[in-house]
Protein backbone atom coordinates (compact mmCIF):
# COMPACT_ATOMS: atom_id res chain seq x y z
CA UNK A 1 0.00 0.00 0.00
CA UNK A 2 2.87 2.41 1.04
CA UNK A 3 6.25 1.91 -0.31
CA UNK A 4 9.84 2.47 1.28
CA UNK A 5 12.42 4.06 -0.69
CA UNK A 6 15.75 5.86 0.05
CA UNK A 7 15.45 9.34 -0.37
CA UNK A 8 18.31 9.13 -3.06
CA UNK A 9 17.39 6.39 -5.14
CA UNK A 10 15.95 6.47 -8.71
CA UNK A 11 12.80 5.22 -7.51
CA UNK A 12 12.43 8.33 -5.38
CA UNK A 13 13.01 11.04 -7.97
CA UNK A 14 10.20 9.30 -10.45
CA UNK A 15 7.85 9.61 -7.15
CA UNK A 16 8.68 13.28 -6.98
CA UNK A 17 8.03 14.20 -10.59
CA UNK A 18 4.52 12.53 -10.25
CA UNK A 19 3.75 14.01 -7.12
CA UNK A 20 4.42 17.57 -8.90
CA UNK A 21 1.95 16.88 -11.89
CA UNK A 22 -1.19 15.00 -9.25
CA UNK A 23 -3.11 17.69 -9.53
CA UNK A 24 -2.97 16.99 -13.48
CA UNK A 25 -3.78 19.66 -15.63
CA UNK A 26 -6.64 22.42 -15.49
CA UNK A 27 -9.06 20.85 -18.18
CA UNK A 28 -10.23 23.63 -20.81
CA UNK A 29 -13.50 22.62 -21.03
CA UNK A 30 -13.75 23.15 -16.74
CA UNK A 31 -12.34 26.92 -17.86
CA UNK A 32 -15.07 27.30 -20.28
CA UNK A 33 -17.78 26.10 -18.38
CA UNK A 34 -16.47 28.48 -15.35
CA UNK A 35 -16.14 31.61 -17.53
CA UNK A 36 -19.58 31.36 -19.24
CA UNK A 37 -20.70 31.22 -15.13
CA UNK A 38 -19.22 34.13 -13.85
CA UNK A 39 -20.20 35.96 -17.12
CA UNK A 40 -23.79 34.76 -17.12
CA UNK A 41 -24.24 35.94 -13.45
CA UNK A 42 -22.33 39.36 -13.76
CA UNK A 43 -24.90 40.20 -16.46
CA UNK A 44 -28.41 38.15 -15.06
CA UNK A 45 -27.23 38.48 -11.15
CA UNK A 46 -30.11 36.99 -9.01
CA UNK A 47 -31.66 34.87 -11.75
CA UNK A 48 -28.32 33.49 -12.95
CA UNK A 49 -27.60 31.88 -9.30
CA UNK A 50 -31.06 31.29 -8.38
CA UNK A 51 -31.01 29.15 -11.88
CA UNK A 52 -27.67 27.28 -11.25
CA UNK A 53 -28.60 26.65 -7.83
CA UNK A 54 -31.68 24.98 -8.89
CA UNK A 55 -29.36 22.89 -11.70
CA UNK A 56 -26.97 21.99 -9.04
CA UNK A 57 -28.19 21.36 -5.24
CA UNK A 58 -32.28 22.26 -4.78
CA UNK A 59 -34.66 22.23 -7.81
CA UNK A 60 -37.22 24.00 -5.15
CA UNK A 61 -35.54 26.90 -3.45
CA UNK A 62 -36.70 30.44 -3.68
CA UNK A 63 -34.73 32.35 -1.65
CA UNK A 64 -30.84 32.55 -1.40
CA UNK A 65 -30.76 34.08 2.46
CA UNK A 66 -30.31 32.09 5.71
CA UNK A 67 -32.70 33.27 8.09
CA UNK A 68 -32.38 33.90 11.59
CA UNK A 69 -35.19 31.20 12.06
CA UNK A 70 -32.98 29.15 10.70
CA UNK A 71 -29.99 29.68 12.14
CA UNK A 72 -31.95 29.08 15.50
CA UNK A 73 -32.89 25.30 14.41
CA UNK A 74 -30.01 24.39 13.36
CA UNK A 75 -28.65 24.57 17.15
CA UNK A 76 -31.51 22.25 17.83
CA UNK A 77 -30.07 19.60 15.40
CA UNK A 78 -26.48 19.40 17.06
CA UNK A 79 -25.30 18.56 20.34
CA UNK A 80 -24.34 20.32 22.72
CA UNK A 81 -21.23 18.67 23.04
CA UNK A 82 -20.13 19.60 19.39
CA UNK A 83 -21.20 23.31 20.79
CA UNK A 84 -18.72 23.34 23.50
CA UNK A 85 -16.22 22.09 21.60
CA UNK A 86 -16.56 24.78 18.42
CA UNK A 87 -16.57 27.22 21.68
CA UNK A 88 -13.69 26.11 23.19
CA UNK A 89 -11.70 26.09 19.62
CA UNK A 90 -12.93 29.61 19.10
CA UNK A 91 -11.49 30.67 22.22
CA UNK A 92 -7.81 28.86 21.01
CA UNK A 93 -7.88 30.22 17.95
CA UNK A 94 -8.88 34.03 18.85
CA UNK A 95 -6.25 33.50 21.54
CA UNK A 96 -3.74 32.85 18.77
CA UNK A 97 -4.25 35.33 16.09
CA UNK A 98 -5.01 38.27 18.41
CA UNK A 99 -1.16 38.07 18.93
CA UNK A 100 -0.91 38.46 14.90
CA UNK A 101 -2.78 42.47 14.80
CA UNK A 102 -0.71 44.92 12.94
CA UNK A 103 -0.59 48.38 14.76
CA UNK A 104 -1.08 51.48 13.24
CA UNK A 105 1.76 53.68 13.62
CA UNK A 106 3.50 57.25 13.37
CA UNK A 107 6.92 58.96 13.08
CA UNK A 108 8.30 62.54 13.63
CA UNK A 109 10.88 64.83 12.11
CA UNK A 110 12.18 68.18 14.02
CA UNK A 111 12.55 69.69 10.84
CA UNK A 112 8.45 69.03 10.60
CA UNK A 113 7.87 65.61 8.53
CA UNK A 114 5.49 63.66 10.01
CA UNK A 115 4.56 59.75 8.43
CA UNK A 116 2.89 57.03 9.86
CA UNK A 117 0.47 54.25 8.66
CA UNK A 118 -2.67 53.45 8.82
CA UNK A 119 -3.99 49.72 9.46
CA UNK A 120 -7.83 49.01 8.95
CA UNK A 121 -9.74 45.59 8.70
CA UNK A 122 -11.05 45.02 5.09
CA UNK A 123 -15.25 46.04 4.06
CA UNK A 124 -16.50 43.02 2.67
CA UNK A 125 -15.25 39.57 2.96
CA UNK A 126 -16.37 36.57 1.56
CA UNK A 127 -15.71 33.14 3.13
CA UNK A 128 -16.68 30.22 0.29
CA UNK A 129 -17.83 27.14 2.52
CA UNK A 130 -18.06 23.63 0.77
CA UNK A 131 -21.62 21.90 1.30
CA UNK A 132 -22.92 18.42 0.90
CA UNK A 133 -20.45 15.41 2.82
CA UNK A 134 -17.57 17.76 2.83
CA UNK A 135 -19.21 20.06 5.90
CA UNK A 136 -16.08 20.85 7.80
CA UNK A 137 -17.42 23.67 10.67
CA UNK A 138 -13.63 23.87 11.41
CA UNK A 139 -12.82 25.46 8.27
CA UNK A 140 -16.13 27.97 9.23
CA UNK A 141 -13.95 29.05 12.45
CA UNK A 142 -10.29 29.20 10.53
CA UNK A 143 -11.59 31.84 8.23
CA UNK A 144 -14.03 33.74 9.51
CA UNK A 145 -12.41 34.18 13.24
CA UNK A 146 -9.20 35.85 11.75
CA UNK A 147 -11.46 37.94 9.83
CA UNK A 148 -13.43 39.21 12.92
CA UNK A 149 -9.86 39.58 15.09
CA UNK A 150 -9.00 42.08 11.56
CA UNK A 151 -12.35 43.98 12.95
CA UNK A 152 -13.49 42.94 9.03
CA UNK A 153 -16.87 45.41 8.96
CA UNK A 154 -19.12 42.33 6.98
CA UNK A 155 -18.19 38.85 6.90
CA UNK A 156 -20.32 36.81 4.23
CA UNK A 157 -20.30 33.10 3.99
CA UNK A 158 -21.77 31.18 0.59
CA UNK A 159 -22.15 27.85 0.80
CA UNK A 160 -24.51 25.36 -1.37
CA UNK A 161 -27.54 23.99 0.15
CA UNK A 162 -28.65 20.36 0.11
CA UNK A 163 -31.40 19.22 -2.17
CA UNK A 164 -33.84 19.65 0.29
CA UNK A 165 -33.00 23.14 0.39
CA UNK A 166 -31.42 23.48 3.28
CA UNK A 167 -27.93 24.23 4.66
CA UNK A 168 -26.11 21.45 7.01
CA UNK A 169 -27.00 22.59 10.70
CA UNK A 170 -23.10 21.95 12.20
CA UNK A 171 -21.94 24.64 9.34
CA UNK A 172 -24.59 27.14 10.56
CA UNK A 173 -23.71 26.57 14.48
CA UNK A 174 -19.75 27.36 13.25
CA UNK A 175 -20.81 30.00 11.28
CA UNK A 176 -23.16 31.80 14.08
CA UNK A 177 -20.62 30.90 16.75
CA UNK A 178 -17.72 32.21 14.44
CA UNK A 179 -19.83 35.74 14.43
CA UNK A 180 -20.49 35.24 10.61
CA UNK A 181 -22.81 38.94 9.56
CA UNK A 182 -24.57 37.25 6.26
CA UNK A 183 -25.39 33.38 4.89
CA UNK A 184 -25.71 32.32 1.27
CA UNK A 185 -27.48 29.57 -0.09
CA UNK A 186 -25.52 29.00 -2.76
CA UNK A 187 -22.31 27.24 -4.10
CA UNK A 188 -19.80 26.37 -6.88
CA UNK A 189 -18.54 29.27 -9.53
CA UNK A 190 -21.68 30.64 -9.40
CA UNK A 191 -21.10 31.78 -5.51
CA UNK A 192 -17.57 33.14 -6.44
CA UNK A 193 -19.07 35.17 -9.36
CA UNK A 194 -22.28 35.93 -7.22
CA UNK A 195 -19.15 37.38 -4.10
CA UNK A 196 -16.70 39.14 -7.15
CA UNK A 197 -19.74 41.00 -9.34
CA UNK A 198 -22.55 41.33 -6.42
CA UNK A 199 -26.00 40.38 -7.07
CA UNK A 200 -29.61 42.00 -6.12
CA UNK A 201 -29.37 40.37 -3.15
CA UNK A 202 -25.36 39.48 -2.39
CA UNK A 203 -23.81 42.72 -2.28
CA UNK A 204 -20.15 42.38 -3.94
CA UNK A 205 -16.76 41.79 -1.31
CA UNK A 206 -13.59 43.06 -1.46
CA UNK A 207 -11.61 39.74 -0.70
CA UNK A 208 -12.83 35.79 -1.21
CA UNK A 209 -11.17 33.26 0.94
CA UNK A 210 -11.92 29.25 1.73
CA UNK A 211 -11.55 25.81 -0.45
CA UNK A 212 -13.53 23.94 -2.89
CA UNK A 213 -13.88 22.12 -5.80
CA UNK A 214 -11.61 22.77 -9.15
CA UNK A 215 -14.88 25.17 -10.18
CA UNK A 216 -14.48 27.47 -7.23
CA UNK A 217 -10.58 27.31 -7.75
CA UNK A 218 -10.98 28.33 -11.24
CA UNK A 219 -13.49 30.84 -10.16
CA UNK A 220 -11.53 32.45 -7.53
CA UNK A 221 -8.00 32.42 -10.12
CA UNK A 222 -10.22 34.37 -12.57
CA UNK A 223 -12.04 36.97 -10.11
CA UNK A 224 -8.59 37.68 -8.76
CA UNK A 225 -7.78 41.15 -9.75
CA UNK A 226 -11.23 42.56 -9.67
CA UNK A 227 -11.49 41.03 -5.26
CA UNK A 228 -8.09 40.00 -3.49
CA UNK A 229 -8.35 36.21 -2.85
CA UNK A 230 -6.53 33.88 -0.17
CA UNK A 231 -4.81 31.16 -2.66
CA UNK A 232 -5.52 28.23 -5.15
CA UNK A 233 -5.70 25.79 -2.62
CA UNK A 234 -4.38 22.09 -3.49
CA UNK A 235 -4.91 18.38 -2.42
CA UNK A 236 -4.10 18.42 1.23
CA UNK A 237 -0.62 17.20 2.13
CA UNK A 238 1.53 16.01 5.42
CA UNK A 239 5.43 15.03 5.71
CA UNK A 240 6.02 13.55 9.05
CA UNK A 241 9.96 13.39 9.87
CA UNK A 242 10.86 11.27 12.65
CA UNK A 243 13.77 9.50 14.12
CA UNK A 244 13.86 6.16 15.94
CA UNK A 245 12.18 7.64 19.21
CA UNK A 246 8.65 7.91 16.71
CA UNK A 247 5.72 5.60 17.92
CA UNK A 248 4.97 3.37 14.57
CA UNK A 249 1.47 3.66 15.67
CA UNK A 250 1.32 7.41 15.81
CA UNK A 251 2.89 8.18 12.21
CA UNK A 252 0.74 5.68 10.54
CA UNK A 253 -2.47 7.52 11.83
CA UNK A 254 -1.37 10.83 11.27
CA UNK A 255 -0.19 9.66 8.13
CA UNK A 256 -3.55 8.67 6.99
CA UNK A 257 -5.74 11.49 9.14
CA UNK A 258 -4.26 13.03 5.45
CA UNK A 259 -4.92 10.27 3.31
CA UNK A 260 -8.40 10.40 3.91
CA UNK A 261 -9.12 14.20 2.49
CA UNK A 262 -8.85 13.21 -1.22
CA UNK A 263 -7.04 10.24 -3.52
CA UNK A 264 -4.81 12.94 -4.59
CA UNK A 265 -3.41 13.87 -0.87
CA UNK A 266 -0.36 13.41 -0.07
CA UNK A 267 1.33 11.49 3.08
CA UNK A 268 4.90 10.96 3.36
CA UNK A 269 7.03 9.76 5.94
CA UNK A 270 10.76 10.69 6.10
CA UNK A 271 12.94 8.79 8.89
CA UNK A 272 16.46 7.92 10.49
CA UNK A 273 15.17 4.68 10.90
CA UNK A 274 14.68 1.30 8.79
CA UNK A 275 13.20 -0.56 11.32
CA UNK A 276 10.47 2.29 12.13
CA UNK A 277 9.71 2.42 8.42
CA UNK A 278 8.58 -1.43 8.74
CA UNK A 279 6.77 -0.67 11.73
CA UNK A 280 4.72 1.88 9.76
CA UNK A 281 4.11 -0.02 6.67
CA UNK A 282 2.51 -2.61 9.13
CA UNK A 283 0.61 -0.62 11.70
CA UNK A 284 -1.12 1.10 8.38
CA UNK A 285 -1.97 -2.51 6.88
CA UNK A 286 -3.82 -2.81 10.94
CA UNK A 287 -5.19 0.66 11.26
CA UNK A 288 -6.71 1.32 8.23
CA UNK A 289 -9.38 -1.96 8.78
CA UNK A 290 -11.63 0.22 10.89
CA UNK A 291 -11.38 3.26 9.29
CA UNK A 292 -14.49 4.83 6.80
CA UNK A 293 -13.13 6.48 4.30
CA UNK A 294 -10.66 3.42 3.84
CA UNK A 295 -11.06 3.38 -0.01
CA UNK A 296 -9.95 6.71 -0.36
CA UNK A 297 -6.96 6.13 1.81
CA UNK A 298 -5.44 3.01 -0.06
CA UNK A 299 -5.78 4.99 -2.82
CA UNK A 300 -4.00 8.08 -1.78
CA UNK A 301 -1.25 6.33 -0.45
CA UNK A 302 -0.90 3.78 -2.83
CA UNK A 303 -0.59 6.71 -5.23
CA UNK A 304 1.05 9.85 -3.57
CA UNK A 305 2.32 7.93 -0.30
CA UNK A 306 5.41 7.38 0.48
CA UNK A 307 8.58 6.35 3.06
CA UNK A 308 11.93 7.40 2.79
CA UNK A 309 14.39 6.74 4.62
CA UNK A 310 17.64 8.94 4.91
CA UNK A 311 20.92 8.68 6.80
CA UNK A 312 20.64 11.87 8.96
CA UNK A 313 17.79 14.26 10.50
CA UNK A 314 19.75 16.96 8.70
CA UNK A 315 19.42 14.89 5.19
CA UNK A 316 15.64 14.72 6.15
CA UNK A 317 15.17 18.08 7.13
CA UNK A 318 16.85 19.20 3.87
CA UNK A 319 14.45 17.06 1.96
CA UNK A 320 11.40 18.63 3.61
CA UNK A 321 12.52 21.90 2.77
CA UNK A 322 12.67 20.76 -0.89
CA UNK A 323 8.97 19.47 -0.85
CA UNK A 324 7.56 22.58 1.27
CA UNK A 325 4.82 20.09 2.81
CA UNK A 326 1.56 22.14 3.72
CA UNK A 327 1.72 20.09 7.37
CA UNK A 328 4.86 19.57 8.73
CA UNK A 329 5.47 16.69 11.75
CA UNK A 330 8.63 17.03 13.50
CA UNK A 331 9.36 14.07 15.87
CA UNK A 332 12.80 13.50 17.37
CA UNK A 333 14.51 13.60 20.56
CA UNK A 334 14.70 17.11 20.56
CA UNK A 335 12.30 18.70 18.05
CA UNK A 336 13.23 22.58 19.19
CA UNK A 337 16.45 22.16 18.44
CA UNK A 338 15.95 21.32 14.56
CA UNK A 339 13.12 24.37 14.33
CA UNK A 340 15.50 27.05 13.03
CA UNK A 341 16.80 24.57 10.48
CA UNK A 342 12.37 24.14 9.16
CA UNK A 343 12.58 26.96 6.34
CA UNK A 344 9.55 26.20 4.07
CA UNK A 345 6.27 24.76 5.76
CA UNK A 346 2.81 25.80 6.11
CA UNK A 347 1.97 24.43 9.67
CA UNK A 348 5.07 22.00 11.92
CA UNK A 349 3.79 20.02 14.83
CA UNK A 350 6.40 19.50 17.18
CA UNK A 351 6.66 16.05 18.87
CA UNK A 352 4.42 12.87 19.66
CA UNK A 353 1.35 14.63 21.13
CA UNK A 354 1.13 17.53 18.75
CA UNK A 355 -0.62 15.67 15.70
CA UNK A 356 -1.77 17.53 12.70
CA UNK A 357 -5.74 16.42 13.59
CA UNK A 358 -4.79 19.02 16.96
CA UNK A 359 -3.56 21.85 14.27
CA UNK A 360 -7.24 21.50 12.30
CA UNK A 361 -9.33 21.37 15.23
CA UNK A 362 -8.28 23.46 18.26
CA UNK A 363 -4.76 24.28 19.15
CA UNK A 364 -5.47 27.64 17.87
CA UNK A 365 -3.48 28.48 14.75
CA UNK A 366 -4.65 28.74 11.10
CA UNK A 367 -5.61 25.29 8.83
CA UNK A 368 -5.53 27.00 5.89
CA UNK A 369 -2.30 26.75 4.56
CA UNK A 370 -0.12 26.72 1.56
CA UNK A 371 -0.44 23.71 -0.49
CA UNK A 372 1.99 21.89 -3.58
CA UNK A 373 5.29 23.58 -2.49
CA UNK A 374 3.79 26.88 -2.50
CA UNK A 375 4.62 27.17 1.60
CA UNK A 376 7.89 28.52 0.04
CA UNK A 377 6.69 31.67 -0.61
CA UNK A 378 3.29 31.75 1.29
CA UNK A 379 2.33 31.51 4.48
CA UNK A 380 -1.27 30.72 6.46
CA UNK A 381 -4.44 32.55 6.24
CA UNK A 382 -4.01 34.66 9.27
CA UNK A 383 -5.38 38.57 10.26
CA UNK A 384 -2.96 39.98 7.85
CA UNK A 385 -5.20 38.33 5.21
CA UNK A 386 -7.56 40.64 5.97
CA UNK A 387 -6.15 43.94 6.45
CA UNK A 388 -5.33 46.62 4.60
CA UNK A 389 -2.39 49.45 5.13
CA UNK A 390 -2.03 52.70 4.05
CA UNK A 391 0.82 55.10 4.53
CA UNK A 392 0.02 58.83 5.03
CA UNK A 393 3.14 61.75 4.71
CA UNK A 394 3.08 65.19 5.87
CA UNK A 395 5.39 67.58 4.90
CA UNK A 396 5.95 71.48 6.12
CA UNK A 397 7.10 73.98 3.65
CA UNK A 398 10.60 74.15 4.89
CA UNK A 399 11.01 70.49 5.12
CA UNK A 400 10.03 70.56 1.22
CA UNK A 401 12.36 72.90 0.55
CA UNK A 402 15.35 70.85 1.91
CA UNK A 403 14.36 68.29 -0.35
CA UNK A 404 13.29 69.89 -3.16
CA UNK A 405 15.90 69.78 -5.73
CA UNK A 406 16.66 66.17 -5.09
CA UNK A 407 13.26 65.34 -6.12
CA UNK A 408 13.70 68.00 -9.37
CA UNK A 409 16.56 66.42 -9.92
CA UNK A 410 15.26 62.94 -10.09
CA UNK A 411 12.39 63.73 -11.97
CA UNK A 412 13.84 64.84 -14.63
CA UNK A 413 16.34 62.08 -15.16
CA UNK A 414 13.25 60.16 -15.65
CA UNK A 415 12.21 62.46 -18.24
CA UNK A 416 8.78 63.56 -15.95
CA UNK A 417 8.84 67.23 -16.44
CA UNK A 418 5.01 67.42 -14.50
CA UNK A 419 6.81 66.04 -11.42
CA UNK A 420 9.13 68.23 -11.20
CA UNK A 421 7.18 71.30 -11.92
CA UNK A 422 4.98 70.01 -9.20
CA UNK A 423 7.56 71.14 -7.05
CA UNK A 424 8.83 74.02 -8.84
CA UNK A 425 5.47 76.03 -8.67
CA UNK A 426 5.57 75.86 -4.82
CA UNK A 427 9.06 77.77 -4.74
Amino acid sequence: MIDILKASSKEAEKYFENLKKRAGSIQQDVEKAVLEILKNVKENKDKAVLDYTRKFDCKTIESLIVTKEEIKGAYEKVDDEFIEALKLAKSNIIEFHEKQKNKAWIMTKDNGVVMGQLVRGLERVGIYVPGGTAAYPSSVLMNAIPAKVAKVEKIVMVTPPGKDGNINPVILVAADIAGVDEIYKVGGAQAIAALAYGTETIKKVDKIVGPGNIFVAIAKKNVYGLVDIDMIAGPSEILVLADETGDAKFIAADLMSQAEHDKLASAILVTTSKELATKVQDEIEEQIKSLSRKEIIEESLKNFGMIFVVDSLEEGIKLANDIAPEHFELIAKDPFLHLGKIKNAGSIFLGSYSPEPLGDYMAGPNHVLPTSGSARFFSPLSVETFIKKSSYIYYSEAALKDVKDKIIKIADEEGLTAHANSIKVRF
